[in-house]
């Protein structure tokens, strides 16, 4: 054939998604407008068409730069239009030929072409890349099973290589780019080597997709066995009336645990754990300890919280129905709530409710939670010596717990609670460990943000809880401990106080207690203070308590055996519901001593009266303190007394006294430890009385500190010590001159009552002191 032969014009139909080699026989539908009207145009020629593949399928029209330069003419052996307007055809590819140029492209693609022959060199080699791409054929027909085996008869059959090449390249999936490639290779040696290589690679996929089938079949197989013998299990367990199996338990949990509002890294160690739970056998001792973590990292509050009521008025009427009194603590509480009000993001205060037994410490706390609408939690530090009870234990220890900070939280069930550390200066140390330094992160606002215990090993958010702690006595409380929280001091109740708290809270508690009608039980108001001041002596209220308790115990006794209907109860029949009187009344002393002295004492249980007496005696000076004194107390009589010597001939006394006699300060009570400087001016007060046998007003009461010149120094609980002498009747007391400024916190009623002389020197102690007679 000359090279004019090969040139010739041809109609041209792109073909989107689809390419035909030479000698291949196949269906098209063709529904364009314009390869409609070129298969019109062929149809009254020749029928010869030239097939070309079109670069890009989406293409809806294309261009001459869409379609590729070398396709396939190929001859139209049928043709049949369908209902929708498509038509159907078979075609047969017959040569390749190449695109010189386009001669129309409006109503149809046609172009001249030039026909290309194939390069044979039928040789050895030849022969041996042809049954070799047969014999790859047939292993890919193994693998695929998606061409039938009469397909590689009918390839086994062709002797010639271009053909053979062209029909095994129409039978496999590939892309329309390889198709064209393996279309555009005029050498056949190259075409088969290339088409090998193919076979090849799609070999290795077809075992890797046969590989990953027959896992996921075993897998899904094994997922319907599981499944199926769990369905069996849950019907025999439900008919045996047995309770839910650890499959559907890890389920229920991991349900949980996703549902859950811990943060994500929490979520992340839950899950884990899960992980572990789930393939350990039941009977392990690890599983138990594992279940019991993942139960406390689900029960903890992780974002729940409280809505806080900032309704100062309410929080404020709430606070004084229940407390009487205490008005620095509840102020504080109303400061709190307006900054937060204003702020929104105040961090959780910690306060330090100190004071005696029984003035309200506990109960002002639930009272706060009640006005803030937050949750209570109260734990009791009170005998805690060991450090793990605030950090927990770590898992690795049988029976590991949590500390009590996060045990109590999860009783709160929110992140916001108000929490009351009781008794917080009793905690104690030892080889377990300091608790009072493990509280130290727990009561640092700066730190608690990310509280670490040992049992969850989680940080955990403290920062929005309200902690208030509760105290007798703040100076057994650790300096860094103490210095995490502000103190409030709550020094004990005046007279009218507990007469007030007894009417409105102490005794309608105890007639609903006892079962009473407020109608079967009057106790006069002239009762009630009988029994404060002769049946109880206390900061607190708790012994008036325990008396009205009696009372009303009697009282149901008399009503239920029918003896009164009534009872009525007035100062002069109280001693047949309590007894004789307990203390005495009025004076602390009935008259003026010589050598007698009442001074004031602060203790953890509030303020308290102590008598010193001083006995002469004849000796050689020697000094006996008796009355289980401290150290501190000690030396404060002996400065006394070296004062006394020093200034004897001033005061009266002869020089030589303590030569020849030997001096006895006793201060009674003696079973109960007595320690601190505040003494000072009693005892040298009861000394000279007693050098100089002037009497000691009995009705005076005194506190200070001495120095070895006569001054007289500051002390501390003036309020403690003010609301003793008060209750024990006294009328004048001495005080250092500068506690002028402690006297503001001393209640209204009880300054009335009371005379304060403020003194700066012994000498001024001892004019209003002591009378000016000698006896």
């Amino acid at each position: 054939m000359t090279d004019r032969d090969k040139k010739r014009t041809i109609p041209v139909l792109p073909l989107r998604g689809l390419l035909i080699y030479p000698t291949v026989v196949l269906h098209l539908d063709v529904g364009r407008e314009k390869s409609v009207e070129a298969l019109e145009a062929v149809m009254v020629g020749d029928h010869k068409i030239l097939l070309v593949a079109q670069k890009e399928v989406a293409v809806e029209q294309p261009e001459p730069a869409d379609i590729y330069e070398i396709g396939t003419v190929s001859a139209i052996k049928q043709m049949l239009k369908l209902p929708n307007g498509t038509i159907r055809i078979l075609v047969e590819g017959e040569r390749r030929a190449r695109i010189d140029a386009y001669t129309k492209t409006d109503r149809y693609f046609e172009a001249e072409v030039t026909l290309l022959d194939e390069e044979i060199v039928d040789d050895l080699e030849m022969k041996a890349l042809m049954r070799s791409a047969v014999d790859q054929f047939a292993e890919y027909i193994k693998l695929s099973k998606k061409i039938t085996p009469e397909t590689l008869a009918t390839v086994h059959d062709i002797d010639e290589p271009g053909r053979l090449a062209d029909v095994i390249a129409s039978h496999l999936p590939l892309l329309i780019k390889e198709k064209q490639k393996l279309l555009e290779i005029l050498d056949v040696k190259e075409r088969l080597r290339q088409l090998i290589h193919i076979l090849t690679n799609e070999q290795e996929v077809l075992g890797l997709e046969k590989k990953i089938g027959q896992q996921v079949k075993k897998s899904m197989e094994r997922s319907q066995k599981e499944y199926y013998l769990r369905e069996q299990m849950k019907a025999i367990q439900r008919e045996l009336g047995e309770k839910e199996t650890k499959e559907s338990e890890i389920e229920s949990l991991r349900e949980k645990i996703e549902k859950s509002t811990m943060p994500e890294h929490v979520k992340e160690t839950a899950l884990k754990e899960l992980h572990r739970y789930e393939i350990l056998a039941p009977s392990s001792a690890e599983s138990g300890v594992i279940r019991n973590y993942i139960d406390w990292l689900l029960q903890l509050p992780w974002k729940e919280e409280t809505t806080d009521n900032l309704d100062i008025r309410h929080a404020e009427k709430i606070l004084n129905e229940e407390h009487y009194g205490l008005d620095k603590v509840k102020e504080r509480v109303l400061e709190y709530l307006s900054v937060q009000k204003l702020t929104r993001s105040l961090k959780g205060p910690i306060l330090c409710l100190v004071g005696p037994p029984g003035v309200g410490k506990t109960s002002l706390a639930r009272s706060v939670a009640k006005a803030l609408n937050r949750n209570f939690v109260r734990i009791s530090l009170g005998g805690v010596r060991d450090e793990a009870e605030i950090r927990g234990h770590r898992r690795t220890y049988v029976g590991a717990m949590p500390g009590r900070i996060i045990q109590g939280m999860k009783k709160a069930k929110t992140i916001n609670p108000v929490f009351l550390l009781d008794e917080i200066d009793k905690m104690s140390n030892d080889f377990r460990g300091d608790p009072a330094a493990a509280l130290l992160e727990v009561l640092d606002p700066e730190q608690n943000s990310a509280f670490s215990d040992h049992y969850i090993e989680e940080p955990y958010d403290l920062s929005k809880v309200m902690f208030i702690t509760t105290a007798n006595n703040a100076a057994t409380i650790p300096a860094p401990l103490l210095d995490r929280m502000e103190m409030l001091t709550i020094a004990g109740y005046t007279e009218d106080e507990k007469l007030h708290i007894a009417k409105k809270h102490l005794i309608p508690r105890q007639l609903k207690e006892h079962g009473l009608k407020k109608s079967q039980l009057r106790v006069q108001d002239e009762a009630i203070l009988y029994v404060i001041r002769r049946y109880t002596r206390e900061a607190g209220v708790r012994n008036l308590e325990r008396r009205i308790a009696s009372i009303c115990r009697k009282a149901a006794k008399r009503i239920v055996t029918g003896e009164q209907k009534t009872v009525t109860v007035t100062p002069k029949t109280i001693e047949k519901f309590l007894g004789k009187p307990v203390f005495r009344y009025g004076q602390a002393e009935t008259e003026d001593q010589v050598g007698v002295a009442t001074g004031l004492a602060y203790t953890p249980f509030g303020g308290d009266t102590l008598s010193i007496e001083v006995s002469i005696l004849p000796g050689k000076g020697k000094l006996f303190l008796t009355g289980k004194l401290g150290d501190v107390m000690k030396e404060s009589a002996q400065a006394a007394f070296s004062y006394v010597r020093s200034r004897a001939a001033e005061l009266g006394i002869p020089e030589d006294f303590y030569e020849k006699n030997d001096i006895h300060i006793h201060v009674p009570e003696g079973a109960t430890p007595k320690d601190g400087p505040s003494a000072g001016i009693t005892i040298a007060t009861a000394l000279v009385s007693a050098l100089t046998n002037r009497p000691v007003k009995k009705e005076v009461g005194m506190t200070g500190e001495i120095t070895l010149r006569g001054r007289v120094l500051p002390i501390g609980g003036l309020k403690e010590k003010t609301l003793s002498a008060h209750r024990a009747g006294l009328k004048t007391i001495i005080i250092p001159k500068e506690n002028d400024r402690d006297l503001e916190d001393i209640p209204e009623s009880v300054r009335n009552d009371l005379t304060f002389i403020k003194v700066s020197h012994l000498d001024e102690v001892l004019k209003y002191a002591l009378n000016g007679e000698a006896r």
